[in-house]
């Protein structure tokens, strides 16, 4: 059996993506994105958990998210787990998770416009996002 790093998000972003360039000239657009758990709680009260997610979008992928993407939009992101190494501002070394998208899908506008209008799907070919690129920031990593 082989091995399978997939994984499927639907969530709203926390922030506008924000886009870079590689040395050489690759764009690649990053953004904050929140999936929210709703349950029961021991005392039948409602329980809401937030988990912040990473994701970094290469090429034509990452200019198409800097440019339609805005937060608090609602969106569908396909890809893998990438983790990598980075030394922090204070020195010390740390292990960030990122998911590297291959498909994005608009799913809707900012909740108080009330635009549900959907759009298509946008993928990225495996491969493209084979990149060496630059550390994040310690703000750039939510908590």
């Amino acid at each position: 059996m082989s091995n399978v790093n997939k994984v499927i998000l639907i969530g709203r972003l926390g922030a506008d993506p924000e886009m870079r360039y590689t040395a050489d000239g690759t764009p690649v657009a990053t953004f904050r994105m929140a999936t929210t758990e709703t349950r029961k709680g021991k005392d039948g009260a409602k329980v809401e958990q937030t988990e912040w997610h990473r994701v970094v979008a290469w090429r034509k992928l990452g200019e198409i998210s800097a440019e339609y993407l805005k937060k608090g939009r609602l969106v569908y992101v396909e890809g893998r787990i990438q983790s990598r190494e980075y030394e922090g501002r204070d020195g010390i070394k740390r292990k960030a998770f990122e998911i590297v998208a291959s498909t994005m899908k608009m799913l809707s506008g900012p909740p108080s416009t009330g635009d549900e209008r959907r759009s298509g799907v946008i993928t990225q070919e495996h491969g493209d996002e084979d990149f060496v690129h630059e550390p994040a920031d310690d703000d750039d990593i939510p908590l």
